[in-house]
């Protein structure tokens, strides 16, 4: 089924126990992986899809594998970043020296449509703006991980990270031991620890609350999954209401004080009377409890202008302004479109960049220049020129591969990693392992799920 000599070593227990299952046996735990994640109701809304938006997330089988000193260098790599990246905030919405000495220019930051001034001067507890976070990696041909992109809004992923593991066990109930896998599932326990730790007064019992835009968000089931894994209410905007710049929520026995808001709709709905008027989703006044200090809000308003793929080329820079170390995991070579030169260079080698908007998600908005056409190179060409602030090239990476179980055989596909990081008033905690993502279609380098992307269980071994 496989080349024995091809097998990376910390594949080797796994691959053994594949080896002595037929085809037949491995097509049906991959039916089962199917059923499971169906019963579970474990899926995600494609948005431009006519057909119907519910969709199963892909799941591949064979794990992916990241070994002990992989890993360490991981996590150091991503608690570092976050620590450069929460001081950057709290600089950027506060005294802003690191504009003042011009190590990030100014009209960058100003022009960042996420650069949220409404936001200026609020203290936000223990100064972490960013306390939840997947900080997207791919392995480069060098075998060297590099940072693909900071997602420091409302990242999700995370219960796909959760169940992935869960269906895993029961594919493979004696292989998680036998290879000594390091476990994910204390997540929901850490972030839950981390937002009654936020609550404004130290009281016992803090309430928190997961803010939910509704079911037809594309991150509903991970709503849902997170707030009954930590027992705590899912709520949507009109469950709560500000009255004297204190957060209630509405319940059948009357209003309770709600101390901590796990947020996850976006800036801009968040409060129609500081945003946009027309939100349905947010809570008016929210905003003015907020500046108060009377509600914790996770994660901060305003991080976009820190996630802003035009900013992500100086993080390096702030490393070394804020901490003055060097980065211990590298960006990906970053060309601003707003630079005549770089986009000179870029337009010269269109057939080796990716082009990206800097505040689209989700794999849209991209140009991957070997595979475009004449004919929509020359359109994309002529929106760049039009906004060149709202786009950035980077070299096309060859994304490294790993097994799946692909039409009945072992096939590699590209893949990236997002490790999901917490941070709180003790620092930086990340479970060991994350989302691998799989661009399931053979030579695709996009793994995201809205663009047929799929995924498959992450091991941390010993």
């Amino acid at each position: 089924m496989c080349d024995a000599h091809k097998i990376r070593e910390q594949y080797n227990k796994v691959f053994a126990v594949l080896q002595n299952l037929d085809v037949e046996a491995l097509h049906q735990k991959d039916k089962l992986a199917g059923e499971l994640f169906m019963n579970q109701g474990i899926t995600f809304t494609v948005y431009s899809d006519n057909a119907g938006i519910e969709r199963i997330f892909p799941f591949d089988i064979i794990p992916r594998i990241i070994t002990r000193a992989e890993w360490a260098n991981i996590e150091l790599g991503i608690k570092q970043r976050l620590k450069a990246l929460n001081l950057f905030l709290k600089d950027i919405y506060n005294e802003q020296n690191i504009l003042n000495d011009n190590i990030i220019p100014k009209e960058l930051i100003s022009s960042c449509p996420h650069y949220t001034r409404e936001v200026f001067g609020i203290k936000v507890p223990y100064d972490v703006y960013v306390h939840i976070s997947g900080i997207d990696l791919i392995r480069g041909e060098d075998g060297k991980f590099y940072i693909l992109e900071d997602n420091l809004r409302t990242p999700s992923g995370v219960s796909y990270m959760l169940e992935n593991r869960e269906v895993t066990k029961r594919l493979f109930p004696d292989m998680l031991a036998n290879n000594k896998v390091r476990m994910v599932n204390n997540y929901p326990l850490l972030l839950h620890q981390i937002l009654l730790s936020l609550a404004p007064q130290q009281i016992s019992n803090p309430t928190v609350v997961l803010l939910t835009p509704g079911i037809y968000n594309s991150a509903y089931y991970e709503h849902t999954f997170l707030a009954r894994q930590m027992g705590i209410a899912l709520v949507e905007g009109r469950d709560l209401l500000v009255d004297n710049h204190k957060v209630y929520m509405k319940t059948t026995s009357g209003l309770e004080r709600v101390h901590v808001i796990y947020r996850r709709i976006d800036d801009d709905y968040i409060d129609p009377l500081m945003f946009r008027p027309n939100s349905a989703l947010g809570v008016p006044g929210l905003m003015g409890a907020y500046r108060k200090g009377n509600v914790a809000i996770v994660n901060a308003v305003g991080n976009g202008v820190a996630d802003d793929k035009a900013v992500y080329a100086y993080v390096p820079d702030m490393i070394k302004y804020y901490l003055n170390e060097e980065p211990v995991l590298n960006n990906i070579p970053t060309y601003q479109m707003s630079d005549a030169e770089a986009r000179n260079h870029v337009f010269a080698n269109i057939h080796n960049m990716v082009v990206k908007r800097t505040n689209q998600s989700g794999g849209y908005g991209m140009v991957m220049g070997n595979k475009i056409s004449d004919e929509e190179w020359e359109k994309a060409k002529a929106e760049i020129e039009d906004d060149p602030r709202s786009f950035i090239a980077q070299p096309i990476i060859k994304l490294s591969t790993v097994p799946c179980f692909i039409d009945g055989k072992f096939q590699p596909r590209h893949v990236d990693l997002r490790p999901y990081a917490l941070c709180g008033p003790d620092g930086v905690q990340i479970v060991p392992g994350g989302l691998t993502r799989v661009a399931l279609r053979e030579g695709s380098l996009i793994v995201n799920s809205s663009q047929g992307g799929g995924s498959k269980d992450t091991w941390v071994i010993d």
